[in-house]
Parts: C-alpha cells; structure tokens; sequence
C-alpha cells in the first residue's frame, strides 16, 4: 500500500496509508485463486461474501462490489482501515501458506474509496442498475410500523440500526457526544482514519432512514425504561467501554499524567493539535512516555510525535512478541521515530515542585510462566529501578464500561468487570433490552463490535416480527 513517508507524515495529521489506484486494486484483485471453498469468509465477523466482491474488483465491476460488500456491512471505508484483517479474513487465505495474503481489507477499503470518489450514493455511468441519484447500495424493506432505540453511535450501534433500518423498522440513534461514530470519532487517529471517512460512512446510514438524537446520554436525561414506555418496541445498547483504567501508583493524579482517553478525545474530536485555532487545549510535552502495549498505546504515541515531541516512548511490561497492537502500526510507529521500551513498568510517578509529572520510576521486568491470556506473566527483576525524565505521560491500559446505564437500569445483569451479561443473540438480563460491542466484551475490535451489533439486530427482527416469548 503506497503511504506518506516517515519524515513526512511525522509533521502532519494526514492519513499515512494513501490506498490503492484502480489498477493496483485490479492487480491485486488478481491474485485470488477463486477457491471452490473460500475460507476467508469464514475469517469475517460481518459475513461479507468476500469471493464475490473481489471478483467484481478484477473485473472492473467497482459498483458491483460496493453492492456486495454493502449487503452485509455498512461501513467498509472503516473496517478497510481499521480492521485487524490479518488475523480474521486473511489469516485464512490460501495465498498466505507460502506468501503474501490477498490483501482482502485494502481491497474493500478501495471499493469504499472508489464510491466516495463516484459520489456517495450518486449514479454512476458505470452503474447501470441505480434507478435514481439517491439510491442506496441496500434496498430498504418495506415498514414493519416497529421502532427501535440504539443506544451509541459508535460501530456496535451504527451496525445494528443500519441493519435494523433496512428490515424497514423505524430507528433512533441516541449518542451522548455531539458528533456520531464513538470511538470511530473520538479514540482513532485521524492519521488512521479520518473523519470525513467516518462521517461519510454515518450519512450512508442516515440515508437508510436513521434518525440521530446528539448529546442525548441515556442514564441521565432519559432511562431505558422511559425509552420502552414511550413508543420504542426494543432496546439495543452499544455504549463501548469507554472508562479508562489506570495503573493505581503512587503520583498518578499529577498534572501531565493523562488518560489515552482523554488525550486522543482532545487530539481527535477536539482538535487540540489545532490549538489555539480551537479551543482545546493539551499539552505538548518534549519527553512523552505511552505506558501500554496496544492499538491506542500506539495511536497516543504517533499523535505526541505529531504535537513535536522530541522523544517518545512506548513503555510495556512484556516483549515485543506479546504486544497486542497491530503488526502494521508498531511498524509505523518505529519509522517515525517512537522508541521501545520492552519488560519495563512504572511503580510510581515523580514530581517537580509546581506539582507537574517530571519523572517516571520503572522496573525491569522477566517472563515467567504463562497466565490465563496465554503470554508469559511479567515479573518484577527487584532492584532494578531507576527514573526515566519525562514530562508527559499517556496511560493506555485498557477500558471499562461506564457503569451510570446499567445503574440506572434495573433488571441489567453485569459481570465483575462490569460488562453486560448477553446470550449468543445479544439478549441482555432485561426484556425488550439487547446489548453489543465492547459494553459486553470489554475493549475489542471495531469489527467484531459491528458483528455483534448485526446478530443482536437479527435478533431483534426476528423477535419484533414473531412477538415470541423471550426466554427461549
């Protein structure tokens, strides 16, 4: 995939990757053997008849694969760029047996490209099937006079009430922020995925018939129970995990110490890396440290060489071969200068006499045995501490539901950790009520948040259509 060079992207927000031509795309498209029994499709959350669409790309039937790939998922300009697909559809390639894989997801992001370029929804003289310029790439089904509530507009959400919408059910969005795609919107990079992308993707399915209620929290302005008792026949929750978790040392409450949350939400949504052109502020710090060893660990990190960062470090307590981010983007983080900092683990935070982070205490760390993850445990090397300067850091351990919705609506089951309690259908411990995305997993993938986002929404189709009973 052609892509920005190092040196140039390391001073601005673009997006890095710069997707394929349409004969790279045919090219590539080329190299599919057309297996009688294709496996990728087993790899894809959504379903996605992957042999089809790509068959349309090598043959130049661009509309034909946008069809395809819109069929089952409504937002492929997102998952092309975000979808961890060497380890779902691509994994399962024969082509990656003694090579390369069929670079299935930079393919789908070029026939996302390719109908933006077109004109969204636009008719295409290559499109000889749209009956008018507004047609969308699904047909809507006739009302069903039901009405749904979903509940965020992140990628769980959006799924679940395009899907819903084109079961020709009447859907409302609620979203608590003021722009819809949640952690689409607010925790990705713009240099990974921007937001027009996001926004194009969220008027796709507002084309489908959506309505979206903005800064509308529910839990607080309105309760699920009111939502049941004013008109909507079904409840689906996909509010994320969205509460950061912390490392609980000594210092972490000093000025400097950010949350990835809050950090990429100021980066992101805000437009901090703007200021003082919008209002947000943040802190440009010269020695950044990013504690964590994932996807936003990495993004934290390339968005603080973006601010001007003279150093920054990515901190984790195992080695590289346990790092859980993507291959891809560990690869871009390292040529654009952020360094590694592998079995290492802050113990406490140092302050300077203003009350501002100026140092981070760490210790080495050894692998033991394997813990319920599968990777070796880390474990302290005592006596092995010593401060590294730095004058921001960036925690990026993970997330957790917020816990306000399910407090305040009775008859939710939760787990210890706070998820939702689900069966396989997405059916939460309440009637009428379903749930998906990383509020019943914990912080997953934007795919796998939209494949539970479309069983819940057959589901619900289904349980909207018989009127059965709802303990099966």
């Amino acid at each position: 995939m052609p892509k920005q060079s190092p040196e140039e992207r390391r001073r601005n927000f673009l997006e890095v990757a710069l997707g394929y031509s349409e004969e790279q795309a045919i090219e590539e498209a080329n190299r599919c053997l057309e297996c009688k029994k294709p496996r990728c499709m087993e790899g894809c959350p959504v379903g996605v008849d992957i042999p089809h669409f790509i068959k349309a790309i090598r043959e130049g039937e661009m509309w034909n694969a946008v069809r395809t790939i819109k069929s089952k998922n409504s937002l492929p300009g997102i998952c092309g760029r975000v979808c961890p697909q060497e380890v779902q559809c691509e994994s399962r390639c024969v082509l990656g047996k003694k090579g390369a894989p069929l670079a299935i997801g930079r393919l789908e992001r070029f026939a996302a490209d390719w109908e933006a370029r077109c004109g969204l929804l636009k008719k295409c003289a290559s499109d000889p099937d749209a009956e008018n310029e507004d047609a969308p790439s699904a047909k809507v089904q006739p009302p069903t006079g039901k009405k749904v509530a979903v509940v965020g507009a992140g990628p769980a959400g959006l799924t679940c009430a395009a899907d819903l919408a084109l079961r020709g059910h009447k859907v409302t969005i609620f979203e608590a922020l003021h722009d819809a795609g949640g952690v689409l919107i607010y925790g990705i990079p713009e240099f990974r995925l921007p937001k027009k992308i996001v926004r194009s993707e969220v008027d796709y399915v507002k084309t489908l018939g959506v309505n979206f209620e903005l800064d509308a929290v529910v839990g607080r302005l309105v309760q699920v129970d009111e939502l049941l008792k004013t008109g909507f026949d079904a409840v689906f929750l996909g509010i994320g995990a969205g509460a950061p978790r912390f490392l609980n040392i000594p210092g972490e409450n000093l000025n400097g110490v950010y949350s990835a949350n809050e950090y990429l939400t100021r980066v992101n949504l805000m437009k901090a890396y703007k200021f003082p052109k919008y209002d947000t502020p943040i802190r440009q710090g010269r020695k950044v440290a990013v504690v964590g060893g994932g996807n936003v660990a990495m993004d934290a990190a390339r968005c603080a060489v973006r601010l001007g960062a003279d150093e920054v470090h990515v901190v984790y307590r195992r080695s590289e071969a346990e790092m859980p981010a993507r291959l891809e983007e560990i690869e871009n983080a390292k040529e654009e200068g952020v360094i590694f900092d592998f079995l290492t683990n802050p113990t406490r935070f140092v302050a300077d006499d203003r009350g501002r982070v100026a140092g981070m205490e760490v210790v080495n760390m050894v692998l033991g045995e394997p813990d319920d993850s599968g990777r070796r445990r880390p474990v302290a090397d005592l006596g092995s501490e010593h401060v590294m300067d730095v004058d921001t850091v960036i925690i990026a351990v993970g997330t957790t539901p917020n816990p306000l919705l399910p407090a305040n609506t009775p008859g939710l089951e939760t787990t210890r950790w706070g998820t939702l309690v689900v069966d396989d259908d997405g059916r939460t411990t309440r009637e009428g009520v379903w749930a998906g995305g990383d509020i019943t997993t914990g912080g997953a993938t934007v795919i796998s948040a939209m494949g539970a986002g479309k069983k819940a929404a057959e589901d619900i189709d289904r349980w909207l259509r018989e009127d059965g009973s709802w303990n099966r």
